[in-house]
């Protein structure tokens, strides 16, 4: 791949021109896709899906990953790179998506399923190697090819998987430029270039990112900015909850948009559920500690990259901790009230959790509306409780797409083996969020669907079943 790169930056002398050639390779590679072939267009997926499976692979590009961008851990990001991959390739192969799809003859319908063409898929630097290849694989399974916009700090990673699933598409008799990279040094201008060029832009990562596609001409679909609250109710199993947070906070170092960064918990079990999350792991901070933590965890506005997704022992030794607070996993800071942007209600993309402490469960969801305003409206919601009542109430009184019940929400939110969410490392939060979709990112979103329709039994009901009800009750 880095061969390639080389040629496109002697052949082209400007970020459109080397946009612009690969999107008519990737338009060549189309024409030679056999994507009327739903067998061949699985092989492909497949294809995609082993290289970075494959266990060496899987391996070595979380280390890659951990090395380029600072960010996470190696043992996390070989569960990204597998897990992640292995569920998103069990949906995909579950799904038609080429040729006839559904036929419905009741209805007198017959469904096609078509590509929607070429696929610019922006990528983050915290999964700089499973979201491409969950996006390719995506995309790929409707028919379409795709030109991946890494993030400069992520971009060896992502050349090196870039890389091997070109090498597997070879292998497997597909052509190499249904998945391409944007050439050395990735620029602003370049990734807007390829924005303005593709047919389908599928953004994730920082809200400009996605903001910017939104304004490029191109249809989009961007996903929200995570911030998940967590209820921890009055009726939970409190060291099942804890469990369950605090492998789900740690993981990766919390870079997973969907890393619990706030609890709420009920006044009459505080104690308890705290007392349970200190036996989990979670080291609870004095108010002194707490305003250390704040001093140091933004700077000018921005995260302090030197606790961002850090390992405990580093990000306690630069928040100042004491050394048996580098002994634990994670960082608890309690609030008494919601602040705003860059408050401990931010998103934190650290092992800083926030608690705070709700008088009864009208409050809690009363918190949890207030953090979702401050970032992370229309993402998710975390619920652990053994009264399925509350878990209703919390859904039907939340602005966000996705209420996880009794689940590590950093596992459970883009798919799980045991819940029914698609696998995914994009996850829509709809309007709410300024997104296109409220789902997870799935195959559904890289395909068009054109209809057969033949006439069927006339479906005309009388004016009386339609109006009757209303005129009885309002009059004609």
């Amino acid at each position: 791949m880095s061969a390639t790169v080389e040629r496109l930056d002697e052949r082209q002398p400007d970020e459109a021109a080397k946009v612009a050639a690969l999107i008519d390779r990737a338009r060549a590679a189309m024409e030679a896709y056999e994507n009327h072939d739903q067998a061949r267009v699985d092989e492909a997926v497949t294809a995609l899906a082993w290289s970075i499976y494959k266990p060496e692979n899987a391996r070595r590009l979380a280390e890659l990953a951990v090395e380029d961008t600072g960010l996470g851990n190696v043992d996390s990001k070989i569960i990204k790179n597998t897990r992640k991959t292995f569920g998103t390739l069990r949906d995909l192969m579950r799904a038609k998506t080429v040729g006839v799809i559904d036929e419905q003859p009741e209805r007198g319908l017959v469904l096609y399923g078509k590509p929607v063409g070429v696929v610019a898929a922006v990528c983050p630097s915290t999964n700089p190697a499973a979201t491409p290849v969950n996006k390719a694989m995506m995309a790929l399974k409707g028919g379409n090819a795709v030109i991946i916009a890494p993030s400069p700090a992520g971009y060896q990673t992502t050349a090196d998987t870039v890389a091997l699933m070109r090498a597997e598409l070879a292998k497997a008799g597909h052509p190499e430029d249904l998945v391409q990279i944007l050439p050395k040094p990735v620029n602003k201008a370049m990734t807007q270039a390829l924005l303005e060029m593709a047919d389908l832009n599928v953004v994730t990562g920082s809200q400009n990112n996605v903001k910017r596609a939104m304004q490029s001409g191109t249809v989009s679909i961007g996903v929200g900015a995570g911030n998940a609250p967590v209820v921890i109710d009055s009726s939970a199993d409190f060291d099942d909850a804890a469990e369950k947070i605090t492998a789900s906070k740690i993981f990766d170092n919390a870079t997973s948009c969907s890393s619990e960064n706030s609890v709420i918990i009920l006044d009459d079990v505080y104690e308890e559920a705290m007392a349970a999350l200190e036996r989990a792991g979670g080291y609870r901070c004095s108010p002194e500690q707490k305003d250390a933590i704040g001093a140091t965890l933004w700077v000018d506005g921005k995260l302090n990259r030197h606790v961002l997704a850090k390992d405990p022992a580093i990000a306690a030794e630069v928040f100042g901790l004491p050394a048996e607070a580098r002994e634990r996993k994670f960082f608890m800071v309690e609030e008494a009230s919601v602040g705003g942007k860059h408050s401990f209600a931010d998103e934190k993309l650290s092992l800083v959790l926030t608690v705070y402490r709700a008088k009864d469960f009208d409050d809690a969801k009363r918190i949890v509306r207030d953090v979702l305003n401050v970032t992370g409206r229309g993402h998710s919601v975390g619920i652990h409780t053994s009264d399925m009542n509350h878990a209703r109430d919390l859904a039907a009184a939340t602005d966000v797409v996705r209420v996880l019940v009794n689940q590590a929400h950093t596992f459970g939110n883009g798919g799980s083996f045991n819940n029914a969410l698609p696998f995914t490392l994009s996850m829509g939060g709809g309007t709410w969020a300024g997104n296109t979709i409220d789902d997870n990112l799935n195959y559904r979103c890289f395909i068009n669907v054109t209809r057969l329709v033949t006439t069927i039994a006339e479906d005309k009901p009388g004016e009386d079943e339609l109006f009757g009800a209303y005129w009885a009750k309002f009059g004609k």
